[in-house]
């Protein structure tokens, strides 16, 4: 995961893999007329739901680990500049480091919630189409 590494301290590169990331569920209505078009068209609706339901809880779980993970380094810069920060009153260009970087830090957690709505819209419009047919665990 080292480009993702890398993609956590450019906050547009990070929105450029989750967006690439959220095509299945940014698309979910085509994708879901795709695999499910109609009862009497699709003759394995079981599979082709349980199938998409896999492919979106796989997106789900990498995206969310994803996000995490880069709150996680951004949450650790964070304490390290604050660190600094404390034994260094006068440098202003580490308070402007660490302004940054906290802010960075509340755009990567408000993307969790991003993360949460899609799942919750995603979530929606699979079950519509799906729930006759299959049921998750």
């Amino acid at each position: 995961m080292p480009a993702a590494i890398m993609e956590c301290a450019d906050f547009s590169l990070f929105q450029d893999a989750l967006r690439n990331m959220r095509k299945t569920d940014d698309l979910i209505v085509n994708t879901i007329n795709t695999v499910v078009p109609t009862d009497s068209f699709h003759t394995d609706v079981v599979s082709a739901c349980k199938g998409l339901h896999d492919s979106l809880e796989d997106g789900n779980m990498k995206r969310e680990k994803y996000i995490k993970n880069c709150i996680s380094i951004t949450a650790d810069r964070v304490k390290r500049l604050k660190e600094q920060k404390d034994s260094n009153l006068e440098d202003v260009e580490l308070r402007k480091q660490l302004r940054a970087e906290q802010t960075m830090l509340r755009m990567l957690q408000v993307e969790l919630s991003v993360e949460d709505l899609i799942r919750q819209r995603t979530s929606k419009v699979f079950n519509e189409k799906c729930r006759r047919f299959f049921k998750p665990l």
